[in-house]
């Protein structure tokens, strides 16, 4: 009987955990002033972890994050996020705004997200838009605001 209840609360958590999440795994494309691809996987029903690679000044940034889900305005499929990581990036200051030199440059920091994502019930297809500041906290160090993109993924 122990062994029959045991299965049996399983079977109800994981029919549960599927309900609650829209997709399990999105690949895609984000734009913005730093574009790249984005990857996004749901570890339980409201939390997910991130993996973004982008280019920024013929450089490359690599961003991880861990996100936490709740649904939006009582809208099926839109979901407020918010989160934190951490990035390691490098880029040659030759093609950076703020600098004037052929150095090239390397940064370790934290980051930070806040976001909207919607799934398309009829594909399997996300779109998301997200304010994504960082700060630099090993090399060129400073506080960086303008991280907000535009996603869109195909899910599994």
């Amino acid at each position: 009987m122990k062994k029959i209840l045991m299965t049996i609360a399983v079977v109800f958590c994981l029919v549960s955990i599927g309900k609650a999440q829209s997709y399990t795994t999105g690949v895609g494309l984000r734009g913005g002033l730093s574009g790249g691809v984005t990857i996004k996987h749901f570890v339980s029903s409201n939390t997910a972890i991130e993996g973004i690679v982008s280019t920024r000044w013929k450089g490359l940034n690599l961003t991880g994050l861990y996100e936490i889900h709740a649904q939006a305005f009582d809208v099926r499929g839109l979901n407020w996020y918010y989160g934190f990581g951490g990035h390691i990036g490098f880029w040659n200051g030759k093609y950076a705004s703020w600098a004037n030199d052929d150095k090239s440059y390397s940064v370790v920091g934290l980051d930070g997200i806040l976001g909207l994502e919607y799934k398309i019930a009829e594909i399997p297809i996300s779109l998301s838009a997200d304010w994504k500041p960082m700060l630099n906290i090993f090399g060129h160090s400073g506080f960086w605001t303008d991280g907000g993109a535009i996603s869109v993924k195909y899910v599994f």
